[in-house]
């Protein structure tokens, strides 16, 4: 006889999340090596329903990652190799001329690689702002709006882009309306060196790792369902209100850390990044409920591309994980 309760159901969603995300890791593995951290987040984006910066030096796997992710999900993916001479029409689509039957032509509209459910964003920085403003919708409302046509995305979709921290000529900076789209942030690091062995095999060989498509859209969206369900104790959802209120800069109550060193602190947006991210990490964990632990764990991913150094912070040489982190240290988690 099975177990109809609620307490079973929920037990056996979280152990079908765990297993969809081992499967697709193990896949992503066949390609990648180590990164851990940086795979976990870009499937807790995917899995959350949101999407996901990853800023890196060249050379560190980042759009082999995504790229990799893609060929292990049987989803429509798109690369846009971001250039400053692209405009918003090479990316959402545009009307071209086309032969017909009789020797005329009609207009016809193209779709552009935006439409798809997994989009690789690579360089996004180096887009003009007029042309990283064509994503804006696409990633918040789910939509692109061309003249009068409106062409609505097919879920799941979701935008993984990635930048180079360091190069700036040629570069345009995120906004911070864009930035805030984001789910999480992820930092990709330089490899350890037990690491490199193992990479530079599967690269200089004869032999290429094959990927094969682990899982679909439909049971992505379902996943998707199973993280909403989630519930989150009153205990959980004040920390995370208490830690994105932590990091505004116009409130007397806070540290002078970010008093005097933060320019702009996290919205509501931070909030909700926390609790998503939060209940994929617990699902993870086995567990159907969020924690407070939870919500710290993934509190620097969420958070630091919300929080905005400003001139006297940057002078003293700050970094938004030290904002952060202090904040952390400031929130206990038991209040």
């Amino acid at each position: 006889m099975t177990d109809s309760s609620p307490a079973a159901a929920a037990q056996a969603e979280a152990a079908a999340f765990c297993d969809l995300h081992q499967r697709i890791r193990q896949e992503v593995g066949r390609v990648m090596v180590g990164q851990a951290d940086v795979v976990n987040g870009v499937l807790t984006a995917l899995l959350a329903g949101g999407h996901v910066l990853l800023e890196g030096v060249p050379g560190l796997g980042k759009t082999l990652l995504v790229r990799t992710l893609g060929e292990a999900l049987d989803l429509k993916f798109s690369r846009i190799q971001f250039t400053p001479d692209m405009m918003p029409a090479d990316v959402q689509g545009t009307q071209v001329l086309v032969d017909t039957e009789g020797g005329g032509h009609e207009l016809q509209f193209q779709q552009g690689p935006l439409v798809a459910n997994l989009v690789l964003a690579d360089e996004i920085n180096r887009a003009t702002p007029k042309t990283q403003s064509a994503l804006l919708e696409a990633m918040q409302e789910r939509q692109i709006s061309i003249g009068r046509r409106t062409i609505h995305l097919e879920e799941p979709y979701c935008v993984m882009a990635t930048q180079n921290p360091v190069e700036q000529e040629g570069t345009y900076p995120l906004p911070e309306a864009q930035l805030d789209r984001f789910l999480l942030k992820l930092l990709v690091d330089y490899p350890e060196e037990n690491e490199y062995r193992a990479i530079l095999e599967r690269t200089t060989g004869s032999e290429d790792a094959k990927v094969s498509p682990v899982t679909n859209g439909a049971e992505i969206v379902r996943m998707r369902e199973i993280v909403r369900s989630v519930p989150v104790p009153e205990i959980a959802m004040n920390h995370a209100i208490r830690l994105v209120m932590a990091t505004q800069p116009n409130r007397e109550s806070n540290s002078a850390m970010v008093r005097e060193n933060v320019a702009l602190g996290a919205s509501p947006r931070g909030a909700q990044a926390l609790l998503l991210a939060g209940k994929v990490h617990a699902l993870l964990d086995g567990r159907f409920a969020v924690s407070t632990d939870d919500i710290r764990a993934v509190a620097t991913a969420c958070l630091r591309h919300r929080v905005m150094i400003n001139f006297h912070g940057m002078a003293e040489g700050f970094s938004a994980d030290q904002i952060v982190a202090s904040v952390l240290d400031n929130v206990p988690a038991a209040v």
